[in-house]
């Protein structure tokens, strides 16, 4: 019998059954945290791309609760500053998938299968993960850099994001070449990156399977962690119950689009308290 949504929610929203290692991405010329099981071959790779001004530590909690799943998560601590290049954070996250997948991640048998990758990202990491997903780049009328063919059947398997913000190329352009499912949540007090005019227009672009979920009570920075000076810039603060779904449904989506689980579709397809399906054109279809 299928598990109903609200004891899959249940499940997901505690950490899981590996014990989790914390190590440097910057051992590897690329600064920033990677979140390991203590062992596994053939796991499931992420990138996760920060807010805003955000450092990757504002995010722990995330990353060790994916890992604590069998994820490996990276987070690329570049790009912080007030005017990040997009399409270089883009490139980053990108980086940080071959490293997951290229160099040797702790002392026991741990390894990522190069199929089974994803993106992730909160704010302009959401936009940017969207970016990567599709090449890096989009084609985009005076912008320097290389054009993405008009399809894309990128190795990225699937792309999540929380609060995703516009970037320059656009992400909504970069969307329309996307075949990968897609899952985005959005908090319906974001007071910086709207969702109507950013994770709603980027999954309404969506080329492929797509979800959008907006979350009430919940603003730009609840999904964060802990202090930092940029809360005096920006909207919004950590939320734990925001948190609490991010981790959960993160952790589905990703279990069932990277290694091929059914088991946490029945959460995937219905709507949850505090975080119904606003837009799944599967579903229109239907």
């Amino acid at each position: 019998m299928a598990s109903k949504p609200k004891d899959l929610l249940e499940e997901l929203s505690h950490p899981g059954p590996h014990d989790v290692l914390r190590g440097n991405l910057a051992l590897a010329g690329l600064p920033g945290a990677v979140f390991t099981p203590r062992e596994g071959l053939g796991l499931p790779g992420i990138a996760f791309g920060h807010g805003w001004l955000q450092p990757p530590g504002r995010y722990r909690g995330l990353l060790h609760h994916l890992a604590s799943w069998g994820i490996v998560a990276g987070a690329p601590a570049t790009q912080r500053g007030p005017l990040p290049s997009h399409r270089l954070f883009a490139a980053d996250l990108l980086s940080t998938l071959e490293v997951l997948t290229g160099v040797r991640l702790g002392p026991g048998q741990l390894s990522v299968d190069p199929e089974k990758l994803g993106l992730a990202g909160h704010s302009v990491g959401g936009g940017a993960a969207v970016l990567a997903a599709a090449g890096g780049a989009a084609p985009t009328a005076g912008v320097e850099g290389p054009a993405v063919p008009s399809k894309v059947e990128p190795r990225v398997k699937a792309v999540a994001t929380f609060a995703a913000a516009q970037t320059m190329p656009p992400a909504t352009e970069a969307a329309r070449r996307l075949t990968i499912p897609g899952l985005h949540l959005a908090a319906d007090g974001d007071l910086v990156a709207p969702a109507i005019g950013n994770a709603e227009a980027i999954a309404k672009a969506w080329g492929g399977p797509v979800q959008l979920r907006i979350l009430d009570k919940s603003s730009h920075l609840a999904v964060t962690e802990g202090s930092h000076w940029s809360q005096r810039l920006l909207h919004g603060k950590p939320h734990h119950g925001t948190q609490r779904l991010v981790r959960a449904l993160f952790t589905a989506f990703f279990l069932t689009h990277l290694t091929g689980t059914k088991k946490y579709l029945p959460l995937l397809d219905a709507d949850v308290k505090r975080a119904p399906i606003d837009f799944d054109p599967s579903r229109e279809a239907a």
